[in-house]
């Protein structure tokens, strides 16, 4: 019974040890910003993301179609964004495109390098969004 919990302990360790890494790595990747909701009863919410940009918008990803973030912009695409220290405000439109999503992807890595390629590595891309950021 005792290896059970040692092996439990081990797996619960490695999980905490990957999540600090992905997060370490996300931080570390390159520019940063700030992206912020508002939830459902009206309160900000701020989310640090990965950014890039084309075809004259700046573009978001979501690494899943569940993340907070994006759950609160499909529920309310009102937006504020800040960005080498300026704030603005936009209009999140997630794109459901392949062709977009694969472009932002190559984007990203293009950006982010081996932080892309580390994180890229931990989910299935092809549930990613993209979300292109329209200033209003």
């Amino acid at each position: 019974m005792r290896w059970v919990a040692i092996l439990l302990g081990g797996l619960v360790g490695a999980a905490a040890f990957l999540i600090a890494l992905i997060f370490g790595v996300s931080e570390a990747g390159g520019e940063i910003v700030t992206l912020e909701t508002l939830d459902a009863g009206g309160q900000a919410q701020e989310t640090r993301l990965w950014v890039v940009d084309a075809d004259e918008h700046a573009w978001l990803r979501s690494g899943m179609p569940t993340s907070g973030w994006f759950v609160r912009i499909e529920a309310n695409p009102e937006v504020r964004v800040t960005r080498d220290g300026k704030t603005a405000s936009y209009v999140a439109e997630p794109v459901r495109d392949p062709e977009t999503r694969d472009r932002i992807h190559a984007l990203m890595a293009a950006k982010y390098g081996w932080a892309e390629t580390l994180i890229a590595a931990s989910r299935d891309g092809t549930g990613s969004v993209p979300v292109k950021l329209v200033p209003r």
